[in-house]
């Protein structure tokens, strides 16, 4: 049996006694000391939306960026935000791309979950 020293050392990302790991501290992700940390951070970044049109032929999408959150949790929320604006999107590199102009919807709905929020661009 392995310690969770042994793991962090091997990379190892899955585990049959674990379950799934955290890449960043190398614990089972259900006693993920770091996810518990990004969680606390919730308040302390500022979180941008703005409307970005470059390399989308004249299509515009919102762009929410600065959510200090990890991947799976990114995922979750832009499901939730695109719902939210009855539009379709994507999240790359740690940014959600919601399809449509949605700025105004979208900075009401981060402030009610504790974010600060900030509009960026014009």
């Amino acid at each position: 049996m392995m310690n969770n020293e042994a793991f962090k050392n091997l990379g190892v990302v899955y585990s049959t006694e674990h379950g799934k790991m955290c890449p960043a501290c190398g614990k089972p992700v259900a006693g993920c000391i770091c996810h518990q940390s990004q969680q606390s951070a919730k308040g302390k970044g500022v979180v941008r939306v703005g409307r970005e049109t470059k390399g989308r032929k004249g299509s515009g999408v919102t762009v929410i960026t600065g959510i200090p959150m990890h991947p799976e949790g990114l995922q979750k929320l832009a499901k939730e935000l695109k719902q939210e604006c009855g539009a379709g999107g994507t999240v790359k590199d740690g940014v959600i791309e919601i399809q449509g102009e949605h700025r105004d919807m979208l900075v009401e709905l981060l402030q009610k979950r504790g974010y600060t929020v900030k509009r960026a661009g014009g």
